[in-house]
């Protein structure tokens, strides 16, 4: 493998007819004489320019694969269970410790709320209360009524594209996510 170091390219030169062991490369001087000796025949050699590559493929496409081709393809199925497991436990977990504090701030904020109204420090005006909570209900009934956006629709879609060609890693995903919501 060669590398150049002006630029961040990284290409490899390999002779088609002269390789029998594909995890070996030639040294430079050997690269030059299969240079000169195929004399300008340029369709004998392969360069690959792996940065463009990898810069033009997101993260999600180089850990899951190309869209054509789901996970169960590329990996096996223990693979799969255990790397979905793994994320969805670390998610679960995570999901629990931040619910618990914000179920403790809400809680808490309401109870102080509760208890400045009951002291006297806060006066609530329980009709204009009861004319806004009137109004928010005909605001939902008037959205209820509208269609899903499309952008929402486009994202469901690839949502249940994405679980239909990754079965075993979402199934492995929600088991550890209800495992780690239960640690």
């Amino acid at each position: 493998m060669t590398t150049n170091t002006t630029t961040t390219t990284a290409t490899v030169a390999r002779s088609v007819s002269s390789f029998t062991d594909p995890y070996h490369f030639p040294s430079r001087s050997q690269l030059t004489t299969m240079a000169s000796a195929s004399q300008g025949h340029f369709d004998a050699y392969e360069a690959l320019d792996l940065t463009e590559f990898a810069k033009n493929q997101p993260w999600w496409r180089k850990l899951f694969g190309q869209e054509s081709r789901s996970s169960g393809e590329k990996y096996s199925v223990a693979t799969q269970l255990l790397i979905g497991g793994v994320t969805g436990w670390c998610t679960g977990f995570i999901f629990q410790k931040v619910g618990k504090l914000a179920a403790t701030a809400v809680g808490g904020g309401f109870f102080l709320l509760q208890l400045a109204n009951h002291t006297g420090y806060i006066k609530v005006d329980w009709s204009r209360v009861e004319k806004d909570m009137k109004k928010a209900k005909e605001q939902l009934t008037i959205r209820k009524s509208a269609q899903i956006p499309t952008e929402v629709k486009s994202k469901a879609e690839e949502v249940v594209c994405f679980v239909k060609k990754n079965v075993l890693v979402t199934g492995g995903f929600f088991g550890g996510f209800l495992l780690g919501m239960a640690s």
